[in-house]
């Protein structure tokens, strides 16, 4: 596994990597600093040094470019290894390739990380900055250009940030706090490399209702078996009729609630689509459905009618104890699931993972602090 981290000035990205050293293994790996990066400045000013240099050093390896690192690594994949050295996209997107690379990014607020930039100064005895400047070289970073300049003639690593499959929120008043943090996150754990099947089919169900144009709600699943899809669906109208969103149903183009006039909308269910389009003869016993919403009634009823085995949901519904009555007396499973946190992650973090309880699948949520 090879962990690539981002970070913006004082926010904790080689304080991060060291964690990875300290408390699971990893090796740091290096790359040689691009001339032309704005972050030469770093290289060429003491105060921009990272402050786990003054305690832990960077010890590692080095490799003269991001191709022979990946040689080296491919050979030894799974062994651990991270890396801060990471400065445009081009070298990002060879990583990004590999099946073993995670990209993670790390930042915090500026006035935050004003404060261990002068406190890191202070201890090194270095003149601080002033928050103008402290800005001006972040934007450098970031941006290839500050405000100070009419013409951008590098690329920042803001790109980078935008393509991280984890984003951490750094604002810890303490390494020790942050390290307690990092530990919630299991950042190691092989499904943040390969997702396990209930992400993969949660992930495919939301992006099937992407395809939705119900002005109500937008709701995809996807029926499966043996890990092999059968069939997608998105709720919306019929084929033939006039789009949702074009005024085609009534109910949903008008005020009433979630759940309220069910029997005049005109829009078929997404369960409803996925189980018209795979049919009675496809849904073998043992199918199982994946919906991004806990499905209503009508469509549980149809569930277990065709004989699913299990639906798997992520979000809640305002008829959930009424199909979780009907499917357990039909004796199809009905269990939440929640993929781990997703967006920016930080302190007050809570991560929803299935745990099984007394014999069955419930819901826990781990508190990140």
């Amino acid at each position: 596994m090879l962990i690539g981290i981002c970070g913006t000035i004082c926010s904790g990205k080689h304080t991060t990597a060291e964690y990875l050293v300290q408390h699971h293994g990893f090796l740091r790996l290096h790359l040689p600093a691009i001339t032309k990066s704005p972050r030469k400045l770093s290289i060429t000013d003491g105060r921009f040094l990272p402050s786990v240099t003054d305690e832990k050093g960077t010890r590692g390896l080095t490799f003269p470019d991001v191709d022979s690192l990946l040689e080296f690594v491919t050979k030894r994949w799974q062994e651990h290894w991270v890396l801060t050295d990471i400065e445009d996209e081009d070298t990002l997107e060879l990583l990004l390739r590999r099946p073993f690379f995670l990209l993670i990014s790390v930042d915090a607020p500026v006035t935050l990380r004003f404060k261990r930039f002068n406190t890191r100064c202070s201890k090194r005895e270095l003149p601080p900055l002033s928050l103008e400047s402290f800005i001006d070289a972040d934007d450098r970073l970031l941006y290839g250009s500050s405000p100070s300049q009419s013409i951008t003639t590098t690329k920042g690593t803001a790109p980078l940030h935008s393509r991280a499959h984890l984003q951490l929120l750094n604002s810890h008043p303490s390494i020790q706090s942050y390290f307690q943090f990092l530990t919630t996150l299991d950042l190691p754990s092989e499904s943040r490399l390969r997702p396990p099947w209930d992400t993969y089919f949660m992930h495919l169900a939301h992006l099937a209702s992407l395809r939705s144009n119900c002005m109500k709600r937008r709701v995809g699943c996807v029926l499966i078996h043996n890990n092999r899809i059968i069939s997608t669906g998105y709720n919306g109208t019929p084929r033939g009729i006039t789009n949702c969103n074009a005024g085609g149903c009534p109910r949903c183009n008008s005020g009433s609630s979630g759940g309220a006039a069910l029997s005049t909308c005109l829009c078929l269910h997404a369960e409803e689509n996925a189980l018209l389009e795979a049919g009675r003869e496809r849904i073998r016993d043992g199918a199982v459905l994946y919906c991004d919403t806990c499905p209503c009634l009508t469509c549980s009823v149809k569930i277990a009618q065709v004989g699913v085995r299990e639906v798997v949901y992520s979000q809640t519904y305002n008829m959930d104890e009424s199909s979780r009555r009907v499917l357990a007396e039909a004796g199809v499973k009905l269990r939440q699931y929640s993929p781990p946190g997703k967006g920016l992650l930080g302190p007050h973090t809570h991560e929803a993972v299935m745990a099984d309880v007394n014999g069955e699948n419930q819901l826990v949520v781990r508190n990140g602090t």
